[in-house]
């Protein structure tokens, strides 16, 4: 399997160039020439796998230049009981008889984004002894809340590699900025950036994009890479809980084999409801993709009227890590969606760089509104809605899962849809305790308790364990305290190097 650019301005690549680089050097982002598929006879095959046995599966036909015990190898660290609080790492809960929601959040920061950043870092140092790579590796990440977390505790401590990890200062939580801030290894640096989470993305793009500066650090021993979902080593992972999700309801006998099953996706930067997106390419029976954000709702407004425009004003919400206004991965999306035309990827994301938007043909339109249904919710909605789910079905969801709820049951409205659906669960609802409390207690209740303290009521009220990642924060030392502005990032790398 070969990796090519969306721009068409770059030499095909193995899985471990691909994977080592983050993003194509020339701007774009490397994608599967093709897309591997599955039998319905080879799904009946994997219905009773492992989660380690199933991403074996899936995995050996995008990274073929790993051996197979790479391959196993690599999941064996990633998946397993010391990382994960599940025996199923992201195990499927029935609220109703159509209505199931994927736990992303039982890794070890829980979030989402742990899925794939435990086992990132063992791609890639696996992709590095392949390739002779001997510079060490600087890791960038921005991060609207949780990517940060998750990829530090993934990169801690790996030799050879550094990371570095942005975020927009006020635009996340207390408890996803202390999970920050208090992280250890001799490794890793967290910034605080004055702006929001696009002005952190656009700089670590900007670094990425500079050719001098990377030639620069080359002569000197360094080389940059990405834990961004730009990564093809971030995104193929994700592919794996969507087969796992199909699976566990066809192992309990909720679905049968080639019925097919919606996917409700809180949105920001794509990358989750593309993986499912490619999860159908590969055959699995995956019915309407329903893109939910918040009132962010740059996507929404693209998916209903074909024009991207993030000239808009950024509001920061209740379910922060959707505060996003540019979305990196619908780039892979849309090169898919045209049959690969590079020339018309390039010049709407020249036009989205330029002039802050673009609109897409109506034959590309056409072919989005076939799978994908947008919609958002406000924060009003989003925690009546906590409320809402709490109170019928005792389940606590977190604010961008309950963006998701919200928009599913507009969709519903919407369209009479009465397949199955699967509701992606990107955090634990602990993550943004503040928030849910507020929507499960009142006022009074919570006066005067911190985020920290509010842990222990939520968990009181729910019943829910409070997630091991979280236990002991409030207490834990605060080792980085960097700050810088949104135009000195580059800046800010430097001077970590020592140049």
């Amino acid at each position: 399997m070969q990796y090519i650019s969306t721009r068409n301005n770059f030499r095909p690549v193995s899985a471990a160039e691909a994977i080592n680089l983050g993003m194509v050097p020339a701007g774009g982002l490397f994608v599967p020439e093709s897309f591997p598929q599955f039998s319905r006879e080879e799904l009946t095959e994997l219905v009773e796998s492992s989660y380690q046995e199933l991403g074996a599966a899936i995995l050996e036909r995008y990274l073929t230049d790993y051996s197979r015990e790479e391959i196993r190898t690599c999941l064996q660290r990633a998946y397993n009981a010391s990382s994960f609080a599940h025996p199923e790492m992201a195990p499927v809960v029935s609220l109703a008889e159509d209505i199931h929601i994927l736990e992303l959040w039982h890794g070890p920061t829980a979030a989402f984004k742990d899925m794939a950043l435990q086992l990132l870092p063992h791609l890639l140092v696996t992709a590095r002894h392949k390739l002779g790579a001997s510079r060490e590796l600087v890791i960038l990440v921005a991060t609207s809340g949780d990517t940060g977390k998750a990829a530090l505790e993934g990169f801690k401590d790996v030799p050879g590699i550094r990371i570095m990890v942005f975020y927009p200062q006020g635009g996340v939580s207390q408890v996803q900025e202390r999970q920050m801030l208090t992280t250890g290894g001799q490794n890793t640096r967290v910034v605080a950036v004055t702006g929001n989470f696009d002005d952190c993305q656009n700089g670590v793009k900007a670094i990425f994009a500079d050719a001098d500066l990377r030639n620069y650090l080359a002569d000197r021993g360094f080389e940059l890479s990405s834990a961004n979902s730009i990564n093809w080593g971030r995104l193929v992972p994700q592919i794996i809980y969507y087969f796992s999700a199909y699976l566990q309801l066809v192992r309990r006998g909720r679905i049968v084999l080639g019925d097919e099953v919606n996917v409700v996706v809180p949105t920001g930067n794509f990358g989750n409801i593309l993986a499912a997106w490619y999860a159908r390419r590969m055959g699995l029976p995956l019915g309407k993709l329903i893109c939910a954000s918040n009132e962010n709702n740059v996507l929404t407004d693209f998916f209903r009227n074909g024009t991207y425009d993030r000239r808009r004003q950024f509001k920061l919400t209740n379910s922060p890590s959707m505060d996003i206004l540019i979305s990196s991965n619908l780039e892979r999306f849309l090169y898919d969606l045209t049959g690969g035309d590079g020339e018309k990827i390039t010049l709407w994301f020249n036009q989205l760089a330029e002039t802050g938007h673009y609109t897409v043909d109506e034959q590309t339109r056409q072919a989005i509104a076939e799978v994908l249904w947008a919609g958002w919710c406000d924060q009003e909605d989003t925690l009546k809605t906590i409320g809402e789910v709490f109170d019928r079905y005792h389940y606590t969801l977190d604010t961008h899962t309950a963006v998701a709820y919200k928009v599913y049951q507009d969709f519903l409205q919407a369209s009479g849809d009465k397949r199955p659906a699967v509701i992606a669960a990107t955090a634990s609802p602990f993550k943004f305790v503040s928030s849910v409390l507020s929507a499960l207690v009142s006022a009074g209740d919570r006066e005067g308790l911190d985020e920290f303290e509010q842990l222990n009521m939520l968990s009181r009220i729910s019943g829910l364990p409070l997630h091991p990642g979280l236990a002991g924060l409030k207490e834990k030392e605060v080792r980085h305290n960097w700050q810088a502005g949104k135009t000195e990032l580059k800046s800010q790398l430097l001077c970590w190097l020592g140049l």
